[in-house]
């Protein structure tokens, strides 16, 4: 039996509905090989990341399945329907599914919702008895150990740049409950992890030098952390993850970061407004700390990005040129600028629809770049964009770069000007802002 395996692109703007196509990617991304793993034998599987390749919609397959999220879910359903034009079934999963599954049945023949580990070797199973349902709901993954081992093989690693950085996953899901972000639904509201030794053994595994910790909160417990950090010093590998900015100020958890290899963490401070991040949830930054907390990643020489949200209704509009201000004075290496998205299944998202301050609810998500979906109270949607992406003119202008960066002599530092460069292109894309496909 011949299984296609399918990650599509998106489409490159809403007037421009072609797929978004790149040459090369530096992180190999997870979805696609692990996919694999969890397929039966007896399957003769190809991988296709539609940005690096194209579909054949004419090869000779007897099942594809389709992973995706709501922002390439349009072009997903396009790919779906030609293949079940030629007669081949498909089914559907990923994150866009858990929220969108019945507007995904008109589009395939089953869709999967939830994790992979149970459902995927079930529907294939189900497929070739011919008894294929149309819904397939996963329970939660509770033992997180002897998960099986990605198959990169089945990827053209050609297509990856010549320094590989590998995605890991070392636990699933976060102990924290921010209300605008839906994450912690589909990986469920218990934080899970792996076992350290599982985690050391697909890293050796994969041969990489470079990883990057595909986590929503790769610092969820950090006895567990501090642990797997432990096991990683001996590997002498350069890794990257999302982090919470509060544990900055461990010292000793920075300390044993540094000796394990970080290279960069990327951390969600949201607002330097305290209102606003009392509104979000963020209980845990607090403002008076951001100070020390980027001093103490300067004195370990690491690299750090800083994500923000726009468009609370505690805000003023003061608020960008003041943020402005705060990297510009702390000399922040690499900042994301983000407008409030009130995402299906949150409380945000439950709040703004019973207030009428949602736009075009069915237009959530679905295109890249930079877009309100609010009434905002204090400005206008098209305003609250104009200010996000002279956010990202400013910041990544070749002046700022030059204030605020030091000269690219270490690893660390020639990180963060990549970083730049590569966001100051995204940022001058018009419709495409805020695109991370070269990644």
């Amino acid at each position: 039996m011949k299984l296609t395996i399918i990650q599509p692109s998106h489409y490159r703007s809403k007037s421009e509905r072609s797929p978004c196509k790149i040459r090369k990617r530096r992180l190999i991304g997870l979805t696609l090989p692990y996919l694999a793993a969890l397929t039966p034998p007896g399957w003769e599987v190809t991988l296709i990341d539609e940005q690096l390749t194209d579909v054949d919609f004419n090869a000779p397959v007897d099942l594809v399945a389709v992973t995706t999220w709501t922002i390439n879910s349009l072009r997903a359903y396009e790919i779906a329907g030609a293949f079940r034009r030629r007669g081949v079934p498909v089914i559907m999963g990923g994150p866009h599914t858990y929220f969108y599954p019945d507007e995904c049945t008109a589009y395939c023949d089953a869709v999967g919702i939830g994790e992979g580990e149970a459902i995927v070797p079930l529907m294939l199973d189900d497929f070739t008895n011919g008894r294929l349902r149309k819904f397939y709901h996963a329970p939660l993954l509770q033992d997180m150990s002897n998960l099986p081992m990605p198959r990169y093989a089945l990827l053209d690693l050609s297509k990856y740049g010549l320094i590989k950085t590998y995605s890991v996953q070392a636990s699933r899901g976060c102990p924290f409950e921010c209300n605008f972000c839906s994450e912690r639904f589909y990986l469920g509201h218990r934080y899970r992890y792996r076992p350290v030794q599982d985690v050391i053994a697909e890293i050796r595994n994969s041969r990489a030098r470079y990883i990057f910790f595909a986590d929503s909160n790769f610092a969820g417990r950090p006895s567990h952390t501090a642990e797997l950090m432990e096991a990683l010093i001996p590997l002498k590998i350069h890794w990257s993850a999302l982090w919470p900015a509060y544990l900055c100020n461990d010292r000793k958890l920075m300390d044993l970061a540094a000796k394990s290899g970080l290279l960069h963490l990327n951390l969600g401070m949201e607002s330097i407004d305290k209102q606003t991040l009392a509104g979000l949830k963020k209980i845990n930054n607090k403002v008076t700390h951001y100070e020390e907390i980027l001093e103490n990643l300067r004195k370990r020489d690491i690299s750090y990005s800083l994500n923000f949200i726009f468009g609370w209704d505690t805000e003023k509009e003061d608020i960008f040129a003041s943020t402005l201000a705060f990297l510009r004075n702390e000399r922040v290496p690499a900042a994301y600028f983000n407008i409030l998205t009130p995402h299906k299944g949150t409380p945000l998202y439950d709040r703004m629809l019973a207030e009428n301050r949602i736009i075009d609810i069915d237009d959530i998500g679905r295109w890249p770049g930079i877009y309100c979906h609010i009434k905002p109270s204090y400005c206008t949607a098209a305003k609250l964009e104009m200010h996000v992406k002279e956010m990202y003119h400013e910041f990544y202008s070749y002046s700022s770069m030059l204030a605020r960066l030091p000269l690219p002599v270490t690893q660390t530092r020639i990180a963060s000007w990549i970083v730049n460069l590569e966001q100051r292109k995204v940022s001058r894309e018009g419709d495409k802002a805020e695109s991370f496909d070269r990644y």
